[in-house]
């Protein structure tokens, strides 16, 4: 059978038209995705802190024969932080945060046995201490996000980096002692003392996404701030000086309340 050639074009023509209606129908492809992250974020935080320590000494133990630290308790205090930070992914962050921790005000008692042969004859001498602590502490902090459900994230984390704990208005408001009221010291006052140590932190808790750049927290925080030593004693008549007192072994039970904003 023969094909004329305006049949062939014909056809041609068709097919092509056909074929260009059908590309013209195929859907465009999606606009490229942009991640949420990584994204920096500022952040801010204030809470109490529940604070201890594990045991007092000073070189004026020495002329005992043993002392026990029977009080040594701190009063709840303040805390105000701020920092920024770096989302890595949407499940791994980190910040870095500096962190004024308030005066906690600090009550302690200690007893010393004097050993035998003492002047003072065979006793005990209890001394009430006063005093308090605060601390500049700077951490590097990094954070597991652990899902989300209705716009809440629990969270955990762990944070090191450094301390400056001070302590001020430190002192000894009496020693009783047996013996001769000349051998018996009266108050002493001890001048502010402040250490750089080393820092560490554990961290728990919720956050909950307000809107997309803004973020509310509620935590727990473990910290351990190292050691911490008052200055020199001064008895009150300035008849003596002692020597310092150091705090060994300070940690806290922190409960913070914070924003972010990315």
């Amino acid at each position: 059978m023969c094909i004329s050639r305006h049949s062939l074009l014909l056809t041609t023509a068709v097919l092509l038209t056909a074929g260009a209606a059908q590309g013209a129908d195929l859907p465009l492809p999606p606009p490229p995705v942009i991640a949420a992250f990584p994204a920096w974020y500022l952040r801010g935080d204030i809470g109490f802190s529940n604070q201890s320590v594990d045991s007092l000494y000073s070189d004026n133990y020495i002329g005992y024969a043993s002392v026990v630290n029977t009080n040594k308790s701190f009063d709840a205090a303040p805390l105000f932080g701020l920092g920024i930070g770096y989302h890595f992914n949407n499940w791994l962050r980190f910040d870095v945060t500096g962190e004024y921790r308030g005066k906690a005000n600090f009550h302690g008692l200690d007893i010393g046995a004097f050993p035998p042969g003492s002047p003072f004859g065979v006793g005990f001498a209890p001394d009430r201490y006063i005093g308090s602590k605060s601390e500049w502490t700077f951490l590097l902090n990094g954070y597991v996000d652990l899902g989300t459900w209705y716009n809440i994230t629990p969270f955990v984390g762990a944070g090191i980096g450094y301390s400056r704990n001070t302590i001020s208005d430190f002192g000894d408001v009496g020693i009783a002692c047996q013996g001769s009221a000349a051998a018996c010291t009266a108050d002493t006052n001890f001048a502010t003392g402040s250490k750089w140590d080393f820092a560490w932190a554990l961290h728990a808790g919720l956050a909950y996404e307000v809107s997309k750049n803004f973020t509310v927290e509620l935590a727990y925080r473990y910290i351990d701030l190292g050691n911490a030593i008052t200055g020199t004693g001064i008895a009150y008549d300035a008849s003596r000086t002692f020597a310092p007192f150091e705090f060994r072994h300070l940690t806290s039970h922190d409960v913070k309340f914070g924003v972010r904003f990315n």
